[in-house]
């Protein structure tokens, strides 16, 4: 049995997002981050980071987007999460994820500079290619994830990152992205610009 504890609009929608996308079974479990929910004492004895997500994997605690995106892709082979499961590709696949979460994520903490930086880089690195890999990816999703949260906290006009933009709609055209959203959006976000 797998739960997912997560934050509508946080990282832990990269993970949300790619449940739906394997079509796997799961308990979904939102939790208020305005309301301090990763402080109860409940939540830190799973995860004593008090951070999401978290994926308990029959009761076992998973943390951290990379390794749960990748636990998830190596479980559900048939949803194709991974396009090969080669060395090199895997290692493509943990080189994008760790330039999001080393990168990308902590960029929004530094400044608008940083920002703008860190997602040119990102845009250097997608290149022409419509994806991460070069097919549909669990780099993608996680790319998306925070590509998402830069256009709706600092709103960006879309030739700002042209190549992050139309990558955004290509994401936004798959039913689990859209299915995602909703979902959280109906729960409702409570992110800090």
């Amino acid at each position: 049995m797998l739960a997912l504890y997560f934050a509508p609009g946080a990282s832990s929608m990269a993970v949300h997002i790619a449940l739906h996308e394997a079509g796997a079974a799961f308990d979904a479990r939102p939790i208020s981050l305005a309301r301090q929910e990763q402080r109860d004492a409940a939540f830190l004895a799973l995860n004593p980071e008090g951070k999401v997500p978290l994926l308990l994997i029959d009761n076992r605690p998973l943390t951290e987007v990379a390794a749960i995106l990748f636990y998830l892709a190596r479980r559900f082979p048939d949803a194709r999460l991974l396009p090969s499961t080669d060395v090199e590709t895997e290692a493509q696949a943990l080189s994008w994820m760790s330039f999001v979460a080393s990168t990308l994520h902590p960029a929004r903490r530094l400044g608008p500079e940083a920002v703008r930086a860190a997602f040119d880089q990102a845009e250097t690195r997608l290149g022409t290619r419509d994806w991460a890999l070069g097919v549909f990816s669990i780099a993608d999703i996680h790319l998306f994830r925070l590509y998402w949260r830069l256009v709706n906290s600092r709103q960006p006009p879309p030739v700002a990152f042209p190549r992050l933009a139309a990558h955004a709609e290509r994401m936004m055209a798959r039913p689990a992205v859209r299915h995602t959203i909703a979902i959280e959006r109906a729960i409702g976000y409570e992110l800090p610009n």
